[in-house]
């Protein structure tokens, strides 16, 4: 594929009409005061899009193992829960391994 077709295609994205997708619990927990440093709010919805409302809070996303802190800042609004999140462990490439020339 050529670069300049690469530029062309565009991931599908949710209907305009139907709005971002917000968790209902998670705004009423933000909403009741929950999201505090002491008392984040503990979710499993990474599908969850984050928006204005909490931002300056603290929340604990499910990565399928263990659940990692975010804290929701402005520049994080409109994207989703589970991009600060991350899945997998990056261990490195390959052990660089020295070879030795032996003769024979």
């Amino acid at each position: 594929m050529s670069t300049e077709r690469k530029e062309n295609i565009v991931k599908m994205s949710r209907s305009s009409k139907k709005g971002p997708y917000v968790d209902e619990r998670l705004i009423k927990k933000v909403l009741s005061g929950m999201g505090t440093k002491e008392n984040p709010v503990k979710t499993w919805s990474r599908a969850c899009q984050i928006p204005p409302e909490f931002v300056g809070k603290y929340f604990q996303v499910h990565n399928g193992r263990i659940f990692i802190d975010v804290f929701a800042t402005e520049d994080m609004v409109g994207h989703r829960l589970g991009e600060f999140s991350p899945t997998r462990t990056f261990r490195g490439h390959g052990e660089i391994v020295k070879r030795t020339m032996d003769k024979t």
